[in-house]
């Protein structure tokens, strides 16, 4: 079976080391990347070998996890985070969806928790979807785009409806429901990601849900 690829990047050596035997435990995952904090791993991007997943703590001197997330995204057209924190806070769990992170765990979490949270985001693409939902319901996006600019296909905007379904399709999912290649599917992604300088599946929502321009905004 092949193992899922990890980055840890957490300032604190013990959590570190902590969460590596925990995973390797598991016997699927390989741990191919550790920092110590979000300088050192902005420092070294790009990686030699992108990881399956990034697991990114928030409190780190320097950059927290929501600054290490907004310089992701200016250097990586996709990326999985799963980011744990102690601090539940709204504002915190907000900006980090918005800012492309794929789950969020609190540090107290169960080990089954932790794996769940790892095996949607790698598989799925989210840990959980519906939450996201509906947290950005709730949500102010700042960044304004002109809806007279709209230019959107029919095989875009049916794309884009399939992105928000609370059924959390892979694009594998969505190509066989599309009737396409997932290739084709990857070119309406990277369309829309241009168009309206989006970076993610998230931003991709919240972009839907700001406009009312698919199910479930509506």
């Amino acid at each position: 079976m092949e193992l899922t690829t990890v980055c840890l990047i957490d300032d604190h050596a013990i959590v570190r080391q902590g969460l590596k035997e925990l995973l390797m435990k598991m016997n699927t995952y390989q741990i191919i990347y550790e920092f110590n904090d979000g300088d050192e791993f902005l420092n070294a991007l790009p990686l030699e070998k992108k990881p399956d997943i990034y697991i990114l703590d928030y409190s780190m001197p320097h950059k927290n996890g929501i600054e290490v997330l907004q310089e992701l995204e200016k250097r990586e057209e996709e990326y999985r985070v799963l980011l744990l924190t102690q601090h539940f806070d709204e504002h915190i769990i907000n900006s980090a969806y918005h800012h492309g992170a794929r789950g969020f765990l609190h540090k107290n979490c169960s080990a089954h928790d932790l794996k769940f949270a790892i095996d949607n985001i790698v598989t799925i693409g989210y840990n959980n979807i519906s939450e996201i939902l509906k947290r950005i319901r709730n949500y102010d996006v700042k960044e304004e785009i002109n809806p007279s600019h709209f230019d959107l296909s029919t095989r875009e905007l049916e794309f884009l409806t399939l992105v928000c379904d609370e059924r959390e399709l892979t694009y594998e999912q969505m190509a066989d429901i599309m009737k396409l290649s997932v290739k084709s599917i990857e070119v309406h992604r990277a369309s829309l990601f241009e168009k309206f300088n989006i970076k993610s599946k998230v931003g991709l929502v919240l972009f839907s849900f700001k406009y009312k321009l698919t199910e479930p905004f509506i």
